[in-house]
């Protein structure tokens, strides 16, 4: 009987390993390296003020993440969501303002603030479902069907009011519309709400994708929508639904922001957009489909809204901040891409 000796794994194959391990945990890696960096860099950012006003700055952009997520993970992108947001205060505004119109009977009806809420929220379920229609029955590409829908609604905010803003929105006694700054900057136990609405619906998002057969519809179409479609998945199904949850979750940040500035502009949201994606790819979801987790786009909030933050807190000039973001945006996706090279050099 011949023994064996045990072999040791080629030097190749312990850097290879070391270098998938960084790839898959780098999210985690830059969120501790900007946090570590502003917590010498910028005064007072570990204080706990500093960290409630970070933290509803990371709602919304984990709340847009998350819709923009499903969409991702299909296979598309949304384009849209930054302007909806913006279309979603300004209908809230219009809404607690100036009521809802009926001429032939000559009244105003003001809508109570949860009706208001539903209206809104069905504003951007339409927009969703519009971008979804364009992409499944006529063909449209994502990118080009939602960079159209991104127009369509910054310019329908904009007609709402030509261009001004909707002020002073606490309603009144009077017509019952009371209470709308508290869903932006109310708090339960302490806690502001923008923060329980993102941690609601991340626990929701993360049952749905992992749990449910529409989360493996999602995961499937992402893979390959041909494999899916052979597999009996109604695709074109699972796509609409996808825009019409990314629709919710940008009106749902509408009506965040606008609450918490108890006004609403038509130009609230721009760029929010490339936030959400940059959150979403940065949390290790491939801009292809198929791969990604909600709580990898939670870290990729967390990661953008300290970037923003500390970068304020020390003074650095917007135009700066772009081109940082930008340069974000784009190293998430190179190594995105580097991720996806190896792992299909380790199957092969």
């Amino acid at each position: 009987m011949s023994a064996t000796t045990p072999t040791t794994p080629a030097p190749s194959d312990s850097k290879g390993g070391a270098l998938s391990l960084i790839l898959q945990l780098r999210t985690y890696i830059a969120l501790i390296a900007v946090l570590a960096f502003f917590a010498f860099a910028a005064p007072n950012f570990l204080s706990v003020a500093s960290f409630t006003i970070m933290l509803q700055h990371i709602a919304i952009i984990a709340i847009l993440g998350i819709g923009m997520s499903f969409v991702i993970l299909t296979g598309g992108i949304d384009l849209s969501v930054g302007s909806t947001a913006g279309l979603a205060g300004m209908v809230a505004g219009m809404l607690i303002l100036n009521g809802i119109v009926l001429e032939p009977l000559g009244i105003v009806i003001y809508p109570s603030i949860p009706l208001v809420v539903v209206i809104t929220l069905g504003v951007g379920a339409l927009v969703g479902l519009i971008n979804g229609a364009l992409i499944t029955r006529f063909g449209v590409a994502p990118f080009i069907a939602t960079l159209g829908m991104l127009y369509v609604a910054r310019g329908s905010a904009l007609l709402s009011s030509n261009g001004t803003t909707f002020p002073n929105l606490v309603g009144t006694s009077a017509h019952g519309n009371t209470g709308f700054p508290f869903l932006g900057a109310g708090q339960l136990l302490g806690v502001p709400v923008p923060i329980w609405l993102m941690i609601v619906i991340a626990a929701i998002a993360m049952l749905v994708a992992g749990r449910t057969a529409f989360g493996r519809y999602v995961y499937a179409i992402g893979g390959s929508e041909r494999a899916a479609t052979l597999a009996g998945v109604r695709v074109n199904k699972v796509k609409t639904l996808v825009y019409i949850i990314s629709g919710l979750c940008a009106a749902l940040v509408g009506l965040i922001i606008s609450s918490q500035l108890v006004s609403a502009h038509p130009a609230t949201g721009e760029t929010l957009e490339l936030s959400a994606i940059a959150a979403v790819v940065l949390g290790g979801a491939s801009l292809s489909g198929g791969r990604g987790t909600i709580l990898g786009t939670l870290i990729g909030a967390c990661v953008i809204g300290v970037l923003s933050d500390g970068m304020i807190m020390m003074g650095v000039s917007e135009f700066w901040q772009m081109v940082i973001k930008g340069s974000v945006i784009v190293a998430a996706v190179v190594l995105d891409q580097i991720q996806k090279r190896f792992i299909t050099g380790a199957r092969s």
